[in-house]
């Protein structure tokens, strides 16, 4: 892996290898919010980055801990408990009904019995799972997380975490203002806290390709108003948001430079529009 170095994500060159992940990704994330406990802004349902993929973090099951993980580097589902058991399962295209039955057996062997709703699961057509195609696509993921997570400290006021939403795939932390939202109930915390999300998407149905977003919540007056760095627009139709195409990073000599000159942009002009 070339550090600093971002490669073409082209949506259309690794799709069906995209929403194989997503679906694995999924599937892990299901288990861990069967398991642990509720946390605010429903961050218990979300998946964290770790050296070589995706990992649910520690999951707490009577005496034991564990946790299960997307190794993008070895591409296997594996299994680590606090007693030092340990068990995989390749990534090699298998149906998403194999994938799910797997993960839940290699759990049950060692002595985790959880349950989960497997009917998004139940499909068994193989998928598609390119190597290359993750392996670029990790390569990506995990210096944009180092990169929010530089820029989540420089930020004074509480932030989340940065997390990986699975539903949507989506790499993202909030920002919250400190102001409670006019008219919203004090005890709603899903509509309540002032808030800016900075994410990162590999491309939906709004927008094609890969892409960051930075979205305030409830938009200040004049915050579209904020002139962007080069290659960044603003987003109207669908969502009101900033947007750079991750193609900028790409292209860009100082990629890491672009990126906090973003988020820093927004985030100054968020924070006095809010304030």
């Amino acid at each position: 892996m070339q550090l600093n170095k971002f490669p073409p994500l082209v949506l259309a060159n690794w799709e069906p290898t995209r929403n194989s992940i997503i679906l694995f990704s999924q599937v892990i994330g299901k288990i861990r919010r069967a398991l642990a406990p509720k946390q605010k802004h429903w961050w218990h349902v979300s998946l964290n980055i770790a050296s070589t993929g995706l990992t649910t973090g520690p999951i707490a099951y009577g005496a034991l801990t564990f946790a299960l993980g997307l190794d993008f580097t070895t591409h296997r589902l594996v299994l680590t408990t606090s007693t030092g058991g340990m068990a995989t399962v390749a990534l090699r295209g298998q149906s998403i009904q194999r994938f799910t039955t797997s993960a839940l057996a290699m759990l049950k062997n060692h002595g985790i019995d959880v349950e989960i709703d497997t009917t998004p699961f139940s499909a068994t057509q193989p998928l598609i799972y390119d190597i290359q195609a993750v392996s670029h696509m990790w390569q990506a993921i995990s210096q944009i997380d180092l990169i929010l997570k530089e820029f989540q400290g420089s930020l004074r006021r509480e932030t989340g975490p940065v997390v990986l939403w699975p539903h949507h795939f989506d790499l993202a932390m909030l920002w919250f203002s400190g102001r409670l939202v006019p008219g919203q109930d004090p005890n709603n915390e899903e509509y309540a806290d002032e808030q800016m999300n900075f994410g990162f998407s590999t491309g939906d149905g709004m927008i094609t390709d890969a892409y960051f977003y930075i979205t305030a919540y409830p938009t200040p007056e004049g915050l579209t108003n904020t002139k962007l760095p080069e290659g960044a627009y603003w987003q109207t139709a669908g969502f009101k948001g900033a947007i750079l195409p991750y193609q900028a990073l790409v292209d860009a000599a100082d990629p890491k430079a672009l990126l906090l000159d973003y988020f820093s942009t927004v985030h100054a002009a968020g924070k006095r529009l809010m304030q």
